[in-house]
């Protein structure tokens, strides 16, 4: 029994890991104006004073915890290899992989949404989330590229827009999903939804960026 928080209390790196996740569930659950420390600290194991200790202010451990998701998100998608594929291979593999991110991390797609709710006021704090998020645009431009030389997508594509158009569909079905059930589809199973949402996710980007056959 008192091994435990002997080594808790000599691990400060994985502390620091307990806050960041405990942050993260609470500001998805709660909003960064909601957010207590104090709910922080329990869902840490620890006290509010150690939270202050390490990131100083509830807003200071809000950017961190937005820039942790951030980077989570890119980090899997350059784990893919896309590089190596096809473009269209690629640009699927892409699509079909973001969408399972945002099902499987409703807490990201939250924090998110109370970002925009907040417009965007700690985002543009984080030069950080900028230099992060530049990969997800090199990735997608490698692929446009690849696919206009290959003459199998059409020339003058906005990487930008493709992002815009591709993620739209993955962040609907996560940041919409009781309201557009109970509104429109009340009689689909969740996993019909998932995997329609998901193809329709990728038909639409294909045909924004196809040559027309």
């Amino acid at each position: 029994m008192s091994d435990t928080p002997t080594k808790r209390k000599n691990d400060p790196e994985g502390l620091k890991k307990r806050i960041l996740a405990g942050a993260l569930k609470t500001f998805a659950e709660f909003g960064m104006q909601g957010a207590r420390l104090e709910q922080i600290a329990e869902h840490a194991q620890t006290t509010k004073r150690m939270v202050v200790y390490h990131f100083v202010n509830k807003e200071k451990l809000y950017i961190e915890v937005l820039e942790q998701v951030y980077q989570a998100i890119r980090e899997h998608e350059t784990g893919l290899n896309l590089a190596k594929m096809e473009p269209e291979e690629a640009m699927i593999k892409l699509v079909e992989a973001s969408f399972d991110y945002h099902a499987s991390h409703p807490d990201f797609m939250r924090l998110v949404c109370t970002e925009n709710l907040l417009r965007g006021r700690y985002i543009v704090q984080s030069e950080r989330i900028k230099a992060l998020n530049k990969s997800t645009l090199d990735l997608l431009d490698d692929i446009l590229t690849r696919g206009q030389q290959q003459g199998i997508f059409i020339e003058g594509l906005n990487t930008v827009d493709v992002h815009r158009l591709l993620s739209s569909i993955c962040v609907h079905h996560v940041a919409n999903r009781y309201t557009f059930h109970f509104l429109f589809t009340p009689d689909d199973k969740e996993e019909d939804s998932i995997r329609r949402n998901r193809q329709l996710a990728v038909t639409a980007t294909l045909r924004y960026i196809r040559k027309a056959s």
